[in-house]
């Protein structure tokens, strides 16, 4: 089975004392490739170098809404310089949070459509974060995807760690996006977001394991998470779906694959 991890921040500093450790073991663990995303543009910038280092890592770059306060068209072109390197497969993690107060919203929504904007211009998905926001990032998402060109149209993106109703992942799912499944379909209180895990069409899903963040369950919730985890949140939704853990797994990859339009 081969899986990919779509959403691993592998740059951050927890990381720092084994990263060829934990790309080793996701390898034995059978996670061919990592897309590692940035939350602003030095840790883009720390993505898009670990693709030169490591064969199956790939990045996208973005501001995260949490970085948004001081965006501006400096920023932007950063970005934009940072999008055209060759391991470079999405513009993200973007999107909007109000969940923490980091970021006024009327900063959050012009950094948000701006790189929206870039990346409609250079045929990049996205990589949306949304939090407490769902609302207004579908409004946002909704208006973007009228105009998307053609390459787009099909892969315009992927609802990073999704955790809203079920309206708004029907809405998502209405304009061609993916959905991204983390370790919290394991959490002993999410039947919520489980039931809406289910009846999602399994040809739009991808799985994550935001590391090192959201560590799945049996492992502790205090561990510190990794791609090689990507299986336990592959088992979850192969439950989930009365499907086979190999053939979801292959079919979230497929899935990866043609989102990000991945090589091997």
């Amino acid at each position: 089975m081969r899986l990919i991890d779509t959403h691993c921040h592998l740059n951050f500093h927890s990381y720092n004392d084994d990263r060829d450790t934990v790309i080793a073991r996701a390898a034995a663990a059978g996670v061919t490739r990592i897309i590692n995303p940035g939350i602003d543009v030095l840790t883009s910038q720390e993505a898009v170098g670990l693709t030169l280092q490591y064969t199956g890592v790939y990045a996208a770059v973005g501001v995260h809404p949490n970085s948004s306060a001081e965006f501006n068209c400096n920023t932007l072109s950063a970005i934009e310089s940072l999008a055209g390197q060759a391991k470079v497969v999405a513009i993200g993690e973007i999107g909007l949070d109000y969940y923490w107060d980091k970021s006024p919203k009327d900063k959050q929504k012009a950094a948000f459509e701006s790189q929206l904007d870039l990346a409609a211009r250079l045929e990049l998905p996205v990589i949306i974060h949304n939090r407490e926001a769902s609302s207004d990032v579908m409004d946002i998402l909704e208006n973007w995807a009228r105009t998307l060109p053609p390459a787009l149209r099909e892969r315009p993106g992927v609802l990073h760690s999704f955790s809203a109703p079920k309206d708004i992942a029907e809405r998502a799912l209405a304009i061609n996006f993916y959905l991204g499944f983390t370790g919290p379909i394991t959490y002993k209180n999410a039947d919520d977001l489980r039931r809406i895990a289910a009846s999602m069409p399994l040809d739009r899903v991808v799985v994550e394991t935001d590391g090192p963040f959201l560590t799945p369950i049996p492992l502790p919730r205090k561990n510190r998470n990794e791609p090689s985890n990507i299986s336990l949140i592959v088992e979850r939704l192969a439950g989930l779906k009365q499907m086979r853990d190999e053939d979801t797994g292959n079919a979230t990859t497929e899935n990866a694959i043609r989102l990000f339009r991945l090589r091997e």
